[in-house]
């Protein structure tokens, strides 16, 4: 392990940390709010101990996948820690279990909330809070290796580390420019939106916190009834955008370039957008009654399909009291997430997708034993480490889920609060259904449960691996 590489690159974490908690206190400033100190105090410690760290570079830069995926997880493990101490200085959140859960929820883009009045809150934490969602979303480490001049060839084990989805690839040789494409069409799609919903009459505030939650598919919300005040037309521009920032943003690049056509041949995309159609509208039909006319019901089904498959986690409505059919197709969206490479959670389109094909094929030898038959994506023949990886995944998140089920048990809740929370934090979406439903939040939970969905939700946003190897002995021997 190369104990002086990980040092490193934690420093300039905490220095990238320092910069950004200098919004919120220009936040404070706009708003004349004494809590803005609580962002800048903390900003000056990130800053000096991040600058202090760096100030000695390590005369080995060389890293491998090991030290990859432990520094993504020891980075936004430091990152959340120093992210909450603001919530407990100010007294916006006293209690530190609870101010730590609410950063990770925002940084993991998962949304899941121990607030009961989120109102409350100063608005340079409000604004903090949506924040992490923004700088979660793509990733802190997409964002480093697209500004900081780091060791060239090895800096692909941070993003794949860090990246959503079964394999990570640049879209250009290097790894640097593949970054800085990333976050530019991040960004783009961020202040488009901003324009669309100032333009739709939302407040300033409102618009800037409201799109960084879209776009980093997080959904804390800055007022206690989530989306449901805003107007039709706010909450259809929030629906589009969801669905948009759950797509593979290498469509994007595709889109930008000479081969648009080559979208349409993604397989991964198709299913996406199949079953988002599928889901409103059959949700729509199910609760049609529930609402004055056939279009409010569209829109309201619209609105949680698209926030609940892009694991967003906003809300319109109180989808708790829908039918059995629109809840249950609800969960099983929670689990199936969005496009690998977009900035949604979940198990992804793509996993599910090569799972099926998975066992098709083993239903296929059992018909003809001696046949040779090749799973595809994208019309191109997957290798058996792709395959493999993605049994793998599967077979750990089970046991992670069984796991964390055993142990919120011993809060003796109902089954289906537990479920679904663990659903929703292990696959970064934030609301389930009944305590923790979209009216309920997280607060009723010990402390022990509160640390099992802390860490449910970094192992579900950093892909499981990063987290879980910080707990094997192996790793951490010296080379």
């Amino acid at each position: 392990m190369n104990y002086s590489i990980i040092r490193y690159i934690l420093g300039w974490v905490l220095t990238l940390e320092s910069i950004f908690m200098l919004l919120p206190c220009v936040v404070a400033v706009i708003y004349q709010e004494s809590a803005g100190y609580s962002f800048l105090i903390v900003a000056l410690i990130c800053f000096v101990l991040g600058t202090l760290i760096i100030r000695k570079k390590p005369k080995n830069q060389v890293y491998f996948a090991r030290e990859g995926f432990v520094t993504v997880a020891l980075s936004w493990i430091v990152m959340s820690f120093f992210g909450a101490l603001p919530f407990v200085i100010n007294g916006d959140i006293p209690n530190v279990i609870n101010a730590l859960f609410e950063v990770i929820s925002g940084f993991t883009t998962t949304g899941a909330s121990i607030l009961t009045d989120v109102e409350a809150l100063n608005r340079c934490s409000l604004f903090w809070r949506s924040f992490t969602h923004w700088i979660g979303g793509m990733g802190v480490f997409v964002f480093l290796l697209a500004i900081l001049p780091m060791a060239g060839g090895y800096n692909m084990h941070l993003m794949r580390a860090e990246s959503p989805g079964p394999s990570v690839g640049k879209l250009v040789p290097r790894v640097k420019d593949t970054a800085k494409i990333l976050y530019l069409i991040y960004i783009v799609m961020t202040v488009i939106e901003i324009i669309l919903l100032l333009a739709a009459g939302m407040p300033v505030f409102d618009s800037f916190t409201t799109a960084f939650g879209t776009a980093g598919t997080g959904g804390f919300g800055v007022k206690n009834s989530s989306m449901a005040d805003y107007s039709a037309q706010i909450q259809w521009i929030v629906t589009i955008f969801m669905i948009l920032f759950g797509v593979n943003f290498n469509a994007y690049y595709i889109l930008l370039g000479r081969h648009k056509g080559n979208v349409f041949k993604m397989e991964e995309l198709r299913w996406y957008f199949g079953i988002i159609a599928v889901s409103i509208g059959i949700i729509t039909f199910n609760i049609s009654g529930m609402f004055e006319n056939i279009f409010t019901s569209l829109r309201h089904s619209a609105f949680q399909v698209a926030s609940i498959i892009t694991t967003t986690g906003f809300a319109t409505t109180d989808f708790d009291q829908w039918p059995q059919l629109s809840k249950t197709l609800l969960v099983i969206l929670m689990f199936i997430g969005a496009c690998a490479g977009s900035t949604g959670g979940g198990i992804k389109v793509s996993r599910i997708v090569i799972l099926f094909k998975t066992v098709k094929q083993e239903m296929g030898y059992f018909v003809h034993p001696r046949s040779v038959k090749v799973i595809k994506m994208d019309d191109k023949a997957l290798d058996k480490d792709t395959v493999r990886s993605v049994s793998a995944f599967l077979v750990t998140y089970v046991i992670i889920f069984g796991v964390s089920m055993t142990i919120l048990a011993f809060d003796n809740l109902d089954m289906t609060s537990n479920f679904t929370a663990i659903a929703a934090t292990f696959n970064n979406i934030g609301p389930g259904l009944e305590l923790v439903g979209p009216t309920g939040n997280f607060s009723m939970f010990s402390p022990l449960a509160k640390c099992v969905l802390m860490f449910d939700m970094l192992a579900g946003r950093l892909e499981l691996y990063p987290v879980l190897l910080l707990f094997t002995p192996s790793v951490w021997k010296r080379k």
